[in-house]
């Protein structure tokens, strides 16, 4: 059996002697403790040295991607064709092309391993002519170069460029913000009105920068960073300002600072186009569908253009509210619809109810821009170009369904009505500090006499109103209370109807008590009509 064994130097071929002591392969490691004990398993049978580091970078970046190297090639034709037995390789992948292009049949195998690592501990002792410290130099630059090549050719590597870009861009926005609201809270102590008057942080920076001191606006010009009419009310503010005397010691800070923010701010522009023109080249068709921020922060997310070309639509969908997703999911509410492509410019121009439809459409779209750019070879946008006019178009129907009118045909479209912005901002009304009487105290007597004779008129109405309901309840009363007696004075006569009829009359029978008692209650109940009446 013959070895292949790979070196800095170049490739050898060595010979096993023993191939039973092979067998063993928990105690293989001890026939290599010494060179005289490792040259009665292995002979070294040929050598084929490189020429230079360059040769040898080529001959190891062949053996990394799988393939087979020219003067390895020549070697394997020339030596284990000739001996007719089988070759063990350390790597599968480099034994199954050599079996496929060279008909040779190569071993891996636990064995072989071993037996590698039993050479590569000897190996001075079995390749003579290579002396250690060539063979330690040429490790050193061979391990050098083959870094710089990994590097140099990474398919991360441009990638690498838009994340630190994006990730830099974040971080200046957010260093500017701060940088420019100390810049206002500091001198407005010293110019409170100038930071009202002056909105744009840039602007506001540069003026203060070319003035200085609040005494200096009287006789500064200012024309070319303001308009006259915001010079003019700037100058004015100044000779009348409530702000506090400072040092020229706190203004030279200031103006410090100043210079601060206009330098990073200037530094951010040209990150900016740095950006956009990196973006166009690496992924022009994402850049068009989505916009160079929103696709940088995108691969930034997703750690490369290779990640992310992995993703289904529906993830780079949500890609960036993974807090909101996860948060949904255990409280059982509705999922987020979108992420980091919110920010795109066909979503931020719809309606708030197609938000949700359009950001899956572009997403789906936008992963089909992301595979073409990290895999395609072509490097134009024109599949962006049509994809971003077909999702145009299709928000252009949504918008459309929702003013289309409902008639017999369908057809017709409703007018839309011009939007007006109604303000609901409420105005201070000034009448309210003043305390001085608006009118005289004569007037105020009489207006206070006229309320009150209309107030005593209108409760003198409303008694007799009172008075006349009450009477006229009372009225309704004895009407009903009437005609309920008559209804009892007739039941009562026809009771006594029935029990004459019934009870024949005896006399016989004594006359009791009730008989007696008869006439006195007559004469009771008539005593309570009269009463009542």
């Amino acid at each position: 059996m013959l070895v292949l064994f790979e070196t800095s130097v170049g490739y050898a071929i060595f010979k096993v002697l023993n191939e039973k002591k092979l067998q063993e392969v928990d105690s293989l490691w001890k026939e290599f403790e010494t060179p005289e004990k490792a040259n009665k398993i292995v002979k070294l049978k040929h050598f084929e040295k490189f020429q230079d580091t360059a040769e040898a970078l080529a001959a190891f970046t062949a053996l990394m991607e799988g393939k087979i190297n020219k003067q390895l090639k020549r070697v394997l034709k020339k030596i284990v064709k000739e001996a007719h037995e089988p070759l063990a390789v350390a790597d599968a992948k480099l034994g199954g092309v050599i079996k496929e292009k060279l008909n040779l049949s190569c071993i891996h195998s636990p064995v072989v391993n071993e037996l590698m690592r039993g050479i590569r501990s000897q190996m001075d002792g079995l390749i003579p002519g290579v002396e250690p410290r060539e063979m330690a130099a040429m490790c050193l630059g061979l391990a050098h170069s083959l870094s710089r090549y990994r590097l140099k050719f990474s398919a991360d590597k441009v990638d690498t460029m838009i994340v630190q870009a994006i990730s830099l861009l974040d971080d200046l926005d957010k260093e500017l913000n701060n940088y420019i609201m100390r810049c206002r809270e500091w001198y407005g102590w010293h110019f409170p009105e100038l930071g009202k008057i002056i909105s744009d942080n840039l602007t506001y920076c540069k003026c203060l920068q070319k003035v200085g001191d609040r005494k200096n606006y009287a006789s500064a010009t200012l024309s070319e960073l303001l308009p006259e009419e915001v010079e003019a009310e700037v100058k004015a503010a100044a000779e009348i300002s409530m702000g506090t005397e400072v040092s020229e010691e706190d203004i030279c800070n200031i103006l410090h600072l100043c210079t601060q923010v206009i330098e990073i701010s200037e530094y951010r522009t040209q990150l900016y186009e740095y950006l956009q023109n990196r973006m166009m080249a690496i992924a022009p068709n994402v850049t068009v569908m989505v916009g160079e921020l929103v696709g940088a922060r995108l691969i930034a997310h997703a750690g490369s253009l290779l990640n992310l070309a992995k993703h289904a639509a529906s993830t780079v969908q949500i890609l960036g509210a993974e807090k909101a997703l996860f948060r949904a999911l255990k409280s059982r509410r509705d999922t987020p619809k979108y992420g980091l492509i919110y920010h795109a410019s066909l979503v931020g121009q719809t309606s708030p109810k197609h938000k949700g439809k359009i950001s899956r459409m572009l997403a789906a779209k936008t992963v089909l821009a992301i595979r073409y750019d990290a895999f395609g070879e072509d490097s134009s946008s024109a599949m962006g170009v049509e994809n971003r006019a077909k999702l145009e178009a299709r928000l252009r129907t949504l918008e459309d369904r929702g003013i289309r009118k409902i008639s017999g045909t369908g057809k017709a479209l409703a007018k839309a009505e011009k939007y007006e912005h109604k303000s609901e901002v409420k105005t201070y009304d000034p009448s309210g500090d003043s305390t001085l009487p608006t009118c005289s105290k004569k007037r105020k007597i009489e207006q206070v006499d006229k309320d009150e004779e209309i107030t005593e008129k209108k409760a003198k109405k409303a008694k007799i109103k009172i008075k006349v309901e009450e009477e006229e309840e009372e009225e309704e009363e004895v009407l009903v209370v009437e005609e309920e007696e008559s209804s009892v004075k007739k039941k009562k006569k026809k009771d006594k109807k029935k029990r004459i009829k019934e009870e024949p009359v005896s006399e016989e029978e004594p006359c009791t008590s009730t008989a007696i008692s008869s006439p006195e209650k007559k004469k009771k109940k008539k005593k309570k009509r009269e009463n009542e009446d």
